[in-house]
């Protein structure tokens, strides 16, 4: 394993790493992104994504475990603490960080291991921990993609990384605008139900054990007019108390967990 050493945090890149880090216009521009922690990476790795260089901090993570573990890559770079601390994004963590290529997800690139897929949507979410948290709903559930619609942000924002706890790349991501997502739904004969409140009738009434898509909003403002005229039924969860909403990620497990308990949790 041939190793370099980075003790600057001047070295140019280092400066890559932290606009990276911050900017998601250098993300998409150079394709790549930055992973933080070893279980984060190790999914990354299990989902296939390339890993184009290991950065470690030996007082933390020693070249000994490096070593032992399967992670492959193109460059090992040993840092310093003063680098370790500029670049690294979690206050509390394991002494290792890696560049990763990102993958197009494009509608086009979505594979469908089976005949009846559930899938999830969220129209345009704002806040990368609802992100997060909607990507590990869809884990939990096993769903058979997540579809962004209008996405604020590109899905590689650290913040999301860490809020999804790595499952960014344990889900099948695509993303697209929201008219492309209903023709293609709707190409691949998947039933719309949106979580909106016009025509709307309780959720558990409905029949989601046929290819199903579950489409949610923001609190904010829900869903856009398309996904109302679109949907095969659009669909509320009933509010007994004194509010008349909640927050998306905990709206999506609600609904996709249903369609897993009709379904048998298969």
């Amino acid at each position: 394993m041939d190793i370099k050493h980075i003790s600057s945090v001047q070295n140019a890149l280092i400066k890559q790493v932290l606009l990276l880090k911050d900017k998601s216009r250098e993300r998409k521009k150079s394709g790549v992104f930055i992973i933080e922690g070893l279980r984060e990476i190790e999914l990354a790795v299990k989902g296939k994504y390339t890993i184009e260089t290991i950065f470690y901090y030996a007082d933390i993570f020693p070249k000994e475990q490096l070593e032992k573990s399967d992670l492959k890559a193109s460059q090992y770079i040993e840092i310093s603490k003063d680098v370790y601390q500029k670049i690294a994004y979690r206050e509390t963590t394991e002494g290792i960080i890696a560049i990763a290529k990102g993958k197009e997800n494009t509608i086009d690139k979505l594979i469908f291991n089976n005949k009846n897929p559930l899938i999830l949507v969220a129209e345009a979410p704002e806040k990368p921990g609802n992100i997060g948290a909607i990507l590990r709903t869809a884990d939990a559930a096993n769903a058979d993609a997540v579809i962004i619609a209008n996405p604020k942000t590109d899905v590689y924002n650290p913040n999301i990384i860490r809020s999804s706890v790595g499952c960014v790349f344990t889900n099948q991501i695509a993303t697209g605008t929201t008219s492309e997502i209903i023709a293609f739904l709707k190409s691949e004969n998947i039933a719309i139900y949106a979580a909106i409140l016009q025509d709307a009738v309780a959720y558990h009434t409905q029949n989601f054990t046929t290819p199903t898509a579950i489409v949610v909003g923001t609190e904010a403002t829900g869903l856009s007019e398309a996904w109302r005229v679109a949907s095969k039924q659009n669909i509320i969860i009933p509010m007994q108390g004194e509010i008349d909403s909640m927050n998306v990620s905990v709206a999506a497990g609600i609904l996709i967990f249903e369609a897993k308990r009709q379904r048998d949790f298969k």
